[in-house]
């Protein structure tokens, strides 16, 4: 009777020692999915800040400029200085300068549109693209000289 018990408890642990493994392969998958889906989030993420810093450094770089004219072309240059090495993966970009009251005191806006494909930002084939927007609003300096 002992030897009974003692193969049907032997069956059980075989049969076990098997389910961990099958467990393994069928949530592989699953984990590198979500580990993909982490790392594509993240680079949105990172892409959306680099969207961010540009406007600002545009608004900064018109904000100081001493003319309408050179504002617009100050706030492009950084713009495409911030996101040229395109760390941020653009396929396209819009900046917008809104100088309607550029004068000491006043403010200037920028905005700044990166069309960014999702294949270039999660480093895998994902069809489609999102938009990043971010607008700045800085401050003419007051006391720059005319």
């Amino acid at each position: 009777m002992d030897h009974r018990r003692e193969r049907r408890r032997r069956g059980r642990h075989d049969a076990e020692k098997g389910s961990a493994t099958a467990e393994l392969v069928l949530l592989t998958p699953l984990l590198m999915l979500v580990a993909l889906f982490a790392v594509a989030t993240g680079r949105l993420v990172a892409a959306r800040l680099e969207v961010n810093d540009a406007a600002h450094q545009a608004a900064r770089a018109a904000s100081i400029a001493r003319t309408a004219s050179a504002a617009d072309a100050a706030a492009r240059s950084a713009v495409e200085s911030a996101l040229g090495s395109n760390r941020a993966a653009c396929a396209s970009r819009n900046v917008s300068v809104g100088l309607g009251s550029f004068q000491p005191g006043g403010n200037v806006t920028v905005t700044v549109t990166c069309r960014a494909r999702l294949s270039d930002v999660a480093m895998v084939h994902i069809p489609g693209s999102t938009s990043l927007t971010s607008t700045f609003v800085v401050p003419v300096d007051y006391w720059r000289s005319q």
